[in-house]
Parts: structure tokens; C-alpha cells; sequence
């Protein structure tokens, strides 16, 4: 069955853009973009049938939007991957602190018509 975690919609020691502030839905698109592209970079591509997404969720002052990565629970590397992400990945822009992933091999990211990565 699909499963997914929450990442985040920036690094954790970042600021991120605040719902219902002016431009926030381009702002949030591009940090999750650059935050998918950093995680990627640090821990490696996500391994077949993981996949790192951008999902909104209704909130009282508009929808927001969080970076997700969705596995399937019956595959032990793309639960470890979600894992690794949730608790070694990046904790600032830089990346310097995550761990890699080494084994992973990476994929071509895959942009859906809006310009967000899934």
C-alpha cells in the first residue's frame, strides 16, 4: 500500500514562506522545488516506486504545501529512504550536515504541468 511521510516545505532551521502572505503559492513552488533538488542532491534519488512530491493541504487561511515522499510499505529501501530523508536530511540550505545516500541511483526529476516536481 501507498504510504507517504512529510518532509517539510524548507529545511528545518530555514524560514519558509507563511500562508496567506502576498505571492506565498509562487514563494512555496519555488522553495519546494529548490528543497527537493537540495535533498536529492545530499541523499540521493529516491529508488524505483519512491517519490518525492509536493502535496497541498487545506488550511484556514488558504492551502499549503509540503514536500512528501510517497513509498510503497511493502518495500523496505523506499521506507529506509523515507526514513533517511526524515531524519538526515538537510537541516539549512547549505546541506553540509546530510548524510548521503550513496546507493541510490539517480533519475530524472519529473515536472507535472504547473512546473511542480511528483
Amino acid at each position: 500500500m501507498r504510504d507517504y511521510l512529510t518532509i517539510g516545505s524548507t529545511p528545518p532551521e530555514e524560514e519558509c514562506a507563511q500562508v496567506g502572505s502576498e505571492n506565498y503559492r509562487k514563494r512555496a513552488i519555488a522553495e519546494i522545488r529548490r528543497y527537493r533538488e537540495l535533498l536529492i542532491n545530499t541523499c540521493g534519488s529516491p529508488p524505483a516506486g519512491t517519490e518525492l512530491k509536493a502535496k497541498w493541504n487545506p488550511h484556514d487561511f488558504g492551502e499549503y504545501v509540503e514536500l512528501v515522499v510517497e513509498y510503497d510499505d511493502n518495500d523496505p529501501l523506499g521506507l529506509e529512504y523515507a526514513l533517511h530523508l526524515e531524519s538526515h536530511g538537510p537541516s539549512n540550505w547549505a546541506g553540509d550536515d546530510a548524510k548521503k545516500f550513496l546507493y541510490v541511483k539517480r533519475k530524472p526529476v519529473e515536472m507535472d504541468g504547473n512546473g511542480i516536481p511528483y
